[in-house]
């Protein structure tokens, strides 16, 4: 019995960790609401570290493929956008606009875009080209991007893996059936680079991506439109990676719909202002 007490120790020892380190929110509410209190284990600085290496792994990668930035017009598009966008991070996250931003495209069919932790934002120009997105539209998807990134999705994911990898690791090790480190470093990297965030997270990063796009003065209501072409692509066959595990797109243009009385008069606002 002896060795089943120690796990049933182990595992309350890492719920309380739990508790005591989801205590805290990543950003400020802004005009939508979107600091609730998350679990956080390991540290920005860690994670920021290992998503760069990531990303430059990727570029040279690209870089090698002869598709990184192969459009100049269309990676000066994008650039654009994110220098209208990012300083509406300060909103979210006083840290946020001193990040190390970097926006790159990559010629690919692929439907897809991502904002790594740290700031580090990559287009796919078949998400453009095929969709024909407008400068609005474009701008609502690095809004949602952008927010995985502030609200650190990939933080909380790689934590909770984490948490879970070391009960078990220890808990295997103390009834003697495993190897006490249970690979946690492979864990942590696993999580970052192959992250599917929840329907939950997908719903928290549209609104405050809704409300980044309106503050740097593109028109949210782009966003209702954007998901009906979204809908309309995965209809015809497999749905885009964008919508690996989104909300249904009726829900997520219901969502819109409710937050434009509150986005719309930021949006208009940062229209006058420009």
């Amino acid at each position: 019995m002896a060795p089943l007490y120690k796990l049933i120790t182990v595992v309350l020892t890492v719920a309380t960790l739990g508790v005591t380190a989801s205590c805290q929110s990543t950003t400020s509410g802004g005009a939508v609401g979107a600091n609730r209190q998350q679990f956080l284990l390991v540290s920005s600085g860690q994670l920021n570290q290992m998503a760069a290496r990531a990303y430059n792994q990727l570029l040279a990668e690209s870089a090698k493929k002869g598709a990184l930035n192969t459009d100049a017009a269309l990676t000066k598009r994008v650039r654009a956008i994110a220098t209208r966008i990012t300083p509406q991070t300060r909103v979210f996250r006083a840290d946020a606009p001193g990040w190390k931003w970097e926006v790159n495209t990559i010629t690919s069919k692929e439907l897809n875009a991502f904002c790594m932790p740290g700031g580090k934002i990559m287009f796919y120009s078949g998400l453009i080209q095929t969709l024909k997105l407008s400068d609005d539209e474009i701008a609502v998807v690095m809004g949602h991007e952008i927010a995985h990134a502030l609200r650190e999705h990939s933080r909380e994911q790689v934590s909770q893996a984490m948490a879970a990898q070391a009960t078990i690791g220890i808990g295997a090790a103390l009834l003697g059936l495993g190897d006490l480190t249970a690979n946690l470093a492979s864990t942590v990297y696993e999580a970052l680079i192959a992250t599917r965030f929840s329907r939950s997270d997908e719903s928290e990063a549209d609104r405050i991506g809704l409300e980044l796009s309106a503050r740097a003065g593109y028109d949210p209501r782009a966003g209702i439109m954007l998901w009906k072409k979204m809908l309309s692509v995965s209809q015809g066959g497999s749905p885009p990676e964008l919508l690996s595990t989104h909300p249904a797109e009726g829900r997520r243009i219901e969502q819109i719909e409710s937050l434009l009385p509150t986005v719309m008069p930021l949006y208009e606002a940062a229209k006058q202002g420009r």
